[in-house]
């Protein structure tokens, strides 16, 4: 059994020199790559940074929400009185459009909260696809 230990034993020597050695050939070949510091805090905001955006933030915006669409001519718009139906372009059940000052940014549904109508967002428009929209 020795002599299988001494056999194992000079296989593993063997091994580790070639191993030195193929790290010795790359080791001129390699270069250090600077890298930054993923675990560095963002630098608090500064007063001057928090005064800019509490101004953004106090910037009103108007929101809706879009049941659907219709084109009308003049005259059939003249012609709708109390108790008209308009129809509309979207399927009964289909998700709202939510808009904010005109623009796409999420889709929703409607719900009744304390006897008042309001909207819950069901698909929130990413801002690549809002920023594509705008061009």
């Amino acid at each position: 059994m020795s002599e299988d230990m001494d056999d194992w034993a000079a296989a593993m020597a063997e091994q580790a020199e070639a191993e030195a050695e193929q790290d010795g050939d790359t080791a001129d070949d390699a270069q250090v790559a600077e890298l930054e510091d993923l675990n560095a805090e963002n630098p608090p905001i500064t007063a001057e940074e928090k005064r800019k955006l509490d101004t953004i933030l106090d910037i009103p915006v108007t929101i809706s929400m879009e049941v659907g669409r219709s084109k009308l001519s003049i005259r059939n718009l003249l012609q709708l009185n109390q108790g008209s139906v308009v129809e509309l372009d979207r399927v009964a059940g289909e998700p709202l459009d939510v808009l904010v000052n005109g623009t796409l940014i999420a889709h929703g549904e409607v719900v009744v909260v304390n006897d008042k109508f309001g909207i819950r967002l069901t698909d929130v428009i990413s801002q690549i696809e809002r920023i594509k929209k705008l061009k």
